[in-house]
């Protein structure tokens, strides 16, 4: 078994004990090993290749939520529209008028998270702050009466300096909170930051959804 079940189960008693929710990465790894976490509990598991996404989807149980976590294109949202369970990276309007619109044509309301840029990187997807709030402020979000706003989501910057890591970490959770005093709080509570590296800090600054792959399933071979 290549699946850390050790480490899986330290994790798991880590988080219950506040209420944080944990979404297994399993990009690039084979159905055995999603099976294996899957037979110990685990039912939320994360992809970010969507047609990897569809085919795993079509052939390991149909009670796995599945999370897309990685830049989503809108011409590949039709293929995931039918039975996505949560968008992480929903870094544009353009993009949520697509998720709207593929969620309409399959009479689904689909849940997503914003995605917002706090790292150093640019190579890194997301709304800014500033653009954040105007969306927020303008309303102009219940339009999309076929999308659920469910929280916010960010990524810190790759780096050592664990200040800078912190920093960028309490400014998505007090953006967070701004936008929590104005969409519904009944639907909008996730704060999804943290990964195998840096989810414990995440935590601290106050996220409840961390995502992690290689403490769970080892390193990645994307030569496969």
């Amino acid at each position: 078994m290549s699946v850390n079940t050790n480490a899986y189960h330290q994790i798991k008693n880590e988080l219950s004990t506040s209420g944080v929710e944990l979404v297994a990465v399993s990009k690039t790894k084979p159905n055995q090993d999603i099976i294996d976490l899957y037979e110990i509990g685990q039912r939320d598991f994360g992809e970010n290749y969507v047609q990897e996404l569809v085919d795993k989807a079509a052939s390991l149980p149909q009670d796995i939520q599945w999370h897309f976590i990685g830049h989503l294109q809108s011409n590949k949202v039709k293929y995931i529209a039918p039975f996505v369970y949560l968008i992480h990276g929903v870094d544009s309007e353009k993009l949520l008028q697509e998720i709207n619109k593929q969620a309409i044509k399959h009479n689904r309301v689909i849940h997503i998270l914003l995605q917002v840029h706090i790292a150093s990187e640019e190579t890194k997807f997301g709304f800014d702050a500033n653009s954040l709030m105007e969306f927020i402020q303008s309303g102009r979000w219940s339009q999309y009466q076929n999308i659920v706003i469910k929280g916010l989501m960010g990524m810190a910057s790759f780096t050592e300096d664990m200040n800078q890591v912190i920093n960028e970490f309490s400014s998505l959770s007090h953006l967070f909170q701004q936008v929590k005093n104005i969409l519904p709080t009944t639907t909008f509570k996730t704060l999804s930051m943290g990964m195998s590296s840096d989810y414990a800090i995440a935590i601290q600054e106050g996220s409840n959804m961390v995502r992690i792959g290689s403490l769970l399933f080892g390193a990645r071979d994307y030569a496969k």
